[in-house]
């Protein structure tokens, strides 16, 4: 299959621009490692092929040899744009189709996604020029791509006001459009014992003790809940601490990751109470939850995970859909239907013509 898409894509020339397959172009992409802080590669990619393509292509900077892609049918600002990320969680899984899916890393989460708007938007450009494409690094850890693209929209055509501009953004959604994403708060959490002999526990403090008693209160917690999004949950998601195992643990910490349904600082208040005089406690990077655009036609769903959104609101008003299931996004088995993925394209299309016969 590789050599297929190499020669579907290598071929494409300005004056040569066939229809692709949305399969064939995602397999592509896939087929670069671009883990998150190792970018670069992909990026090339993208910027090359949307060139060729007939697309105007300007690179935002977000870090050393890290950038995003925006690309657009002329000098104006679209009203509508498309986004999605292109960096990917570890490790690097290439592409193969099997069973009618394709699978590997980023099949769904997202080059998959990247892949079928291009092919929508290319559609949509023989209708209107105020569509563009912005593809973005970073999402899956601390969201600087978002963030640099946002500050380029402000300086370069001002801060959306909400009502004349639109992102559809795209997460695997399972092809419905979501009502709304859950926010996300990491927590660090440390706590500080003292060493000792083993053999004489009463001579010392056992940090991991301590953390461990404490981390199963978290489920005695009272935690927000909202009537659309749902519950907050917490996901204890690194364990350290200790030296050995004939020595008392002087110190020990976990990472949590909170999804939000409601205010940010709320929940921190509830961790601040939780963890006083027992534990250190840092807030770490927090997306707050999102409310999010319908249209009549499309089922709905709620996100549970956190996306780019809430970092590019000068981009207009957000929307959320994507081919795929964020149940299989970071685990090996990631995939896709390719049935699924070709319909998404069509569902892009419909999507930014119902968006634009609103008034956008």
């Amino acid at each position: 299959m590789v050599a297929r898409i190499r020669a579907v894509l290598t071929h494409i020339t300005v004056s040569d621009l066939e229809v692709i397959d949305p399969v064939d172009l995602a397999a592509r992409l896939m087929e670069i490692d671009s883990t998150s802080g190792r970018e670069g590669a992909v990026i090339d990619w993208m910027h090359g092929f949307l060139g060729g393509r007939d697309w105007s292509v300007r690179r935002i900077p977000v870090s050393d040899g890290r950038d995003d892609v925006f690309a657009t049918v002329g000098d104006e600002p679209p009203r509508i744009t498309l986004s999605t990320h292109l960096d990917t969680v570890p490790p690097f899984i290439p592409p193969r189709v099997e069973d009618g899916a394709l699978r590997g890393r980023g099949s769904c989460d997202a080059k998959g996604i990247a892949a079928a708007m291009i092919c929508a938007a290319e559609r949509v450009r023989e209708r209107t020029a105020s569509i563009g494409l912005l593809f973005v690094v970073g999402e899956e850890t601390t969201h600087d791509g978002a963030h640099a693209a946002n500050e380029f929209a402000r300086e370069t055509f001002g801060p959306s006001r909400g009502d004349s501009r639109v992102l559809i953004n795209g997460e695997p959604t399972e092809s419905t459009l979501a009502v709304g994403t859950k926010g996300a708060m990491r927590v660090f959490v440390r706590v500080v014992g003292e060493a000792a002999h083993s053999a004489y526990p009463h001579l010392g403090r056992s940090a991991t003790r301590e953390l461990v008693h404490l981390l199963a209160e978290l489920d005695d917690i009272d935690w927000p809940r909202d009537e659309q999004l749902g519950e907050t949950t917490v996901n204890i998601g690194h364990l350290t601490g200790g030296v050995a195992d004939n020595v008392i643990a002087p110190e020990a910490e976990a990472r949590l990751m909170i999804r939000l349904v409601t205010s940010a600082d709320d929940v921190w208040r509830l961790v601040e109470r939780w963890a006083r005089g027992r534990a250190q406690i840092e807030r770490g990077p927090t997306v707050p939850p999102v409310r999010l655009g319908l249209f009549p036609g499309f089922e709905t769903s709620v996100a549970a995970f956190a996306t780019d959104i809430p970092a590019l609101s000068n981009w207009g008003r957000p929307y959320l859909f994507g081919p795929g299931s964020v149940h299989v996004a970071h685990r090996d088995d990631e995939h896709v239907r390719i049935s699924e993925l070709r319909a998404a394209v069509d569902a892009y299309e419909r999507l930014v013509l119902q968006v634009m016969g609103d008034g956008c």
